[in-house]
């Protein structure tokens, strides 16, 4: 905002200042126009889709209707897309965030555990098996009005490395 003592005694220089302002006030009415032109044409988009949708089935069109006003929904944004990029100085974009969630759920959920074991940890050739991992798998559950995700562990078991004594011996032949 200017304030009376920025402003010069010269009178051309006034003039230059106050025409730059209403080219900037022209300017704004113009954007401020084609913002109330797009939101209009949007609110009637809006009411046709809803009259499709939710409308009489005496007064819903048919399918192929249908894609024809999403025909005239991708043209709406199309437009759209290019007044903002009018609207917005050069140079200047507004980058959004990208949203990435790589597959893992909340550490707010609750979890409930399965693990499943073989039905025998004996091994037939030299005793018992040891754990040599696990797989862990997530996957969401759904209870009414209530989330939670199990965890599924799946040991994996092996044979411990034979030893002399307890290789089972061939006979000769």
């Amino acid at each position: 905002m200017l304030d009376a003592a920025d402003l010069s005694d010269d009178v051309d220089a006034l003039k230059a200042m106050l025409i730059a302002v209403q080219a900037r006030v022209a300017g704004k009415d113009a954007q401020i126009a084609r913002k109330d032109d797009r939101i209009e044409r949007l609110q009637t988009l809006v009411a046709a889709f809803k009259q499709a949708a939710f409308g009489c089935k005496s007064e819903k069109t048919g399918p192929d209707q249908f894609g024809l006003a999403l025909e005239d929904l991708e043209k709406a944004m199309g437009a759209i897309r290019a007044e903002d990029e009018v609207d917005v100085p050069t140079g200047i974009r507004i980058a959004k965030p990208r949203a990435i969630n790589r597959g893992s759920f909340p550490k707010h959920l609750p979890r409930v555990e399965e693990v499943i074991e073989p039905e025998s940890l004996v091994c037939v050739c030299c005793g018992c098996l040891h754990s040599i991992g696990e797989d862990v798998s997530e996957r969401l559950d759904v209870v009414p009005a209530q989330f939670h995700a199990i965890v599924t562990r799946r040991p994996m078991r092996a044979v411990p490395a034979p030893t002399a004594s307890s290789r089972p011996q061939l006979p000769p032949g």
